[in-house]
């Protein structure tokens, strides 16, 4: 889940001096949509706890179906069917029988061609409030001659079905999603990016580290919370936000660390790193992204535009982006989508 947000985004000014008093009101959120608090998860009993081994139940990574088809299966596509509203459609989730609200902004002059698509991640437990054509990140992908595709997961917004916080039926979901792209018009189903946001990155690491297999070009993770602590931003009770589940909740965490996942990517990955998260006090998150998905085995991987497959000393990280750059992030989304596309 994404925390109180500590630098703007989007251009607005530098408000940085007034952002600590917000951060001590609001819950986690960026302009993706607002996180509501996240009660703590009940009925789990009989959940498996990751023993990061084939056999123990869970699909964490480097499990895959073809590594461990005792604990992993391979995604199903998803069936998608038409909204009512222009560029609006439905598509059930496979693995929760959801029908979840999918909406796709195109370039306004059209193309004869199928384009290449984008597939946006929010930050928090984003909704579909933005999701109305004017969301900044997919307006500036669709002039730039992509299709944006953004939807509500199950139990957010317009969807069916119920919240799950970034886990397996989340991440199921959006496979099924990436798989399904060749419904939608227009869109090129061997063309696939995908882009997240803050705590959108377990969302999405899980679903193309669970399921490698998904045709998808790259991977972009915008200061992405790696694990536990970085997502309850310490584990201690007092910056617990939103009554996350016990850090020794192991059945919880076992679907929910993104460093867990990475590794198991077989696309390109780019980790997006300002000097000052938005988030976390230090940007050491990053380099525990970059040095895992590296370890793994994934075939390209980047810290902002430094070199390729290259890990780091996390007691000397390398110097990140400026603060600035955050402010033109639609901007910068389309210039590392034109990039990745082109390898």
């Amino acid at each position: 889940m994404e925390h109180p947000i500590r630098r703007p985004a989007i251009p607005m000014g530098d408000f940085r001096p007034l952002l600590p008093l917000l951060g001590a009101a609001l819950m986690a959120c960026n302009i993706w949509g607002l996180a509501s608090p996240v009660p703590t998860p009940t009925d789990r009993a009989e959940d498996a706890v990751s023993g990061k081994r084939c056999g123990d139940g869970v699909c964490d990574g480097p499990e895959t179906a073809d590594t461990c088809p005792a604990d992993c299966s391979a995604a199903p596509a998803g069936e998608i069917s038409p909204g009512t509203e222009e560029n609006t459609f439905w598509m059930v989730n496979p693995a929760s029988g959801a029908q979840l609200y999918i909406v796709v902004t195109y370039p306004e002059s059209g193309s004869p061609r199928p384009l290449p698509a984008v597939v946006l991640i929010p930050g928090g437990l984003g909704t579909k409030e933005p999701l109305n054509g004017t969301e900044p990140d997919a307006a500036s992908l669709a002039a730039a001659g992509y299709a944006a595709i953004q939807f509500d997961a199950d139990g957010r917004g317009a969807s069916q079905g119920e919240e799950d916080y970034n886990g397996f039926i989340h991440q199921d979901g959006l496979a099924a999603l990436i798989l399904a792209a060749g419904q939608l018009p227009g869109v090129d189903p061997d063309r696939l990016g995908v882009i997240s946001r803050s705590y959108g990155v377990t969302m999405a690491a899980g679903a193309l580290g669970r399921h490698p297999e998904l045709p998808v070009r790259f991977y972009i993770d915008w200061e992405g919370p790696a694990d536990r602590d970085d997502t309850t931003v310490g584990c201690g009770d007092e910056n617990i936000t939103g009554n996350w589940p016990s850090c020794t909740d192991e059945a919880f965490w076992a679907q929910r660390e993104a460093v867990r996942f990475i590794g198991a990517l077989r696309t390109s990955y780019l980790r997006i790193q300002s000097a000052s998260d938005h988030v976390q006090t230090t940007n050491a998150h990053a380099v525990d992204m970059v040095n895992a998905a590296v370890q793994g085995g994934v075939p390209w991987v980047r810290l902002n535009d430094g070199p390729v497959n290259r890990t780091y000393d996390p007691a000397d990280p390398p110097e990140m982006l400026p603060d600035t750059a955050d402010r033109n992030m639609s901007d910068m989304f389309v210039r590392y989508a034109e990039e990745l596309f082109a390898l």
